[in-house]
């Protein structure tokens, strides 16, 4: 009866551990997190948090890769090599949608029926019904 007990605490003390690692890790990266955000606003964010950035993977080419949405981002330490003093490098592996943001007859991008393309088209349908202010 003690060794049922002992292994039922053994496994309580080991999932409350792991909720509470996974919290941490999940917080720390959300204080970084650039998905959804343009490449060239994305970049200074985590440049400034001392990232250096990596784009691991771009799909489309329709825009300019300032203007590329960061779709996914990872992060990992880049160990020094070996035999060296230097210090190891705190990465940012990014993925960019280089496509427009509404696809057309002419040009690929999401479609207005995805999430991403009912967003843009929404957003593009109040910026041409935005009025003008005037300028004094």
């Amino acid at each position: 009866m003690k060794r049922v007990r002992l292994v039922t605490v053994t496994a309580i003390t080991a999932i409350g551990a792991a909720i509470v690692f996974e919290s941490s890790v999940a917080h720390a990266s959300s204080s970084n997190n650039v998905v959804g955000q343009k490449y060239s606003d994305a970049r200074s964010a985590l440049t400034g948090a001392g990232y250096a950035i990596v784009v691991s993977t771009t799909v489309g080419d329709t825009l300019g890769r300032s203007d590329c949405v960061v779709t996914r981002q990872q992060s990992r330490i880049e160990p020094p090599p070996e035999n060296t003093s230097a210090a190891p490098v705190k990465q940012m592996l990014l993925s960019l949608n280089c496509g427009a943001a509404v696809a057309t007859a002419v040009a690929p991008g999401n479609s207005r029926q995805s999430p991403e393309g009912r967003a843009a088209a929404a957003a593009a349908a109040a910026k041409a019904n935005a009025k003008p202010t005037p300028n004094k």
